[in-house]
């Protein structure tokens, strides 16, 4: 079903099989599409015109997303974020859904050596790769008050572009540049959250991949050296060999396309879905198809507990083009600016 909601979603000329699903799911999905547009756009409207009343931070929030389902790049803008913003002296924190995670209470801290079980895959990444607090709660709100208790200035969000319950100061959208927005139609018809419309009410666009449009920032991912999950050892990924290649992302052909042109030909390259939760058993068996295991870094915050001597994951860094990246920070600093110390 995966396989056929992707084909409808993002591949215009439907052939065989995939047309005939297409033929039969369209009425099915159609008006679901317009129901489910009907209640984003009531939702939307009803914190616009003050009906409800959005939670206004004393510190600026930065949102983070997209406005289509699945994966295309926004952890590694959290993480690009951060890093830009903690080089410039501000103290970031960062809030997230944390979804794939179940805590015992929410808002619920994230720690070093939290699971992925209790706070998601992305919250774990972020915190173990930046060391900035992490709050994760289904409320953003309820995040941002208790990052608040700790020493930040700024709150970056990832994902919430459609969380309207939060105010916000800048909005970051991030579109997959090869996939783009698909059939352009809204869930469960299509991959938008929200019409296209919506990206002219943002701040920036980011383009991860593909070719970007006139108003859209260039960005692309940059891979590094691989990292044995079990000893933080490092090696370049093409003295491996016999690699099997997985990734449990929302668009793992990505991964592997990086892999590629890195010079590493995997012998098996094997997709999971987004979030997935792994077994020692099931990678193991994996594993032995070949010598090595790579995984993204998302996959791998999810073995530490379990991981092997031949299991590595490449960590990736997004590289954001000129002069649109300067031009993120500065605004972002110039309503720090206006907000002041947070606790004046």
């Amino acid at each position: 079903m995966a396989a056929i909601i992707e084909a409808l979603w993002y591949q215009s000329a439907l052939k065989g099989k995939a047309r005939i699903a297409y033929l039969l799911l369209w009425p099915l999905l159609w008006p679901l599409s317009q129901l489910f547009g009907m209640i984003s756009r009531r939702k939307r409207q009803q914190y616009v015109n003050g009906k409800k009343v959005a939670y206004r931070a004393p510190v600026p929030v930065v949102i983070v997303g997209n406005i289509t389902a699945g994966g295309n790049g926004k952890t590694p803008v959290v993480i690009w974020l951060v890093e830009q913003l903690l080089a410039q002296g501000l103290k970031p924190g960062v809030v997230s859904r944390g979804y794939g995670g179940k805590a015992p209470y929410y808002p619920y801290f994230v720690e070093s050596d939290t699971s992925t079980d209790l706070a998601g895959d992305e919250p774990v990444l972020i915190r173990r790769r930046t060391g900035v607090p992490v709050a994760v709660a289904p409320v953003r709100s309820e995040a941002v008050k208790l990052l608040l208790k700790h020493d930040i200035d700024v709150i970056i969000t990832d994902d919430g572009l459609q969380h309207y319950a939060l105010e916000r100061d800048l909005e970051l959208v991030v579109i997959d540049g090869k996939r783009r927005f698909g059939n352009q139609q809204l869930l469960p018809l299509g991959p938008l959250r929200e019409s296209c419309q919506r990206l002219n009410d943002v701040d920036f666009l980011i383009c991860n991949g593909g070719i970007a449009h006139a108003n859209e920032a260039t960005m692309h991912l940059s891979p590094s050296e691989l990292i044995n999950i079990k000893t933080g050892a490092r090696c370049a990924a093409t003295s491996l060999a016999s690699v099997i290649a997985m990734a449990g992302i929302g668009h793992p052909p990505r991964f592997f396309a990086t892999l590629d042109t890195l010079g590493v030909k995997p012998v098996v390259c094997q997709p999971f879905a987004d979030h997935q939760a792994f077994t020692h058993q099931t990678l193991l068996e994996l594993a032995q198809q070949g010598q090595h295991l790579v995984m993204t870094e998302k996959d791998a915050v999810k073995c530490y507990p379990f991981a092997e001597d031949n299991w590595w994951y490449l960590p990736v860094d997004a590289v954001i083009s000129e002069p649109q990246a300067s031009a993120i920070i500065k605004q972002i600093i110039e309503v720090k600016e206006k907000y002041g110390s947070p606790s004046a």
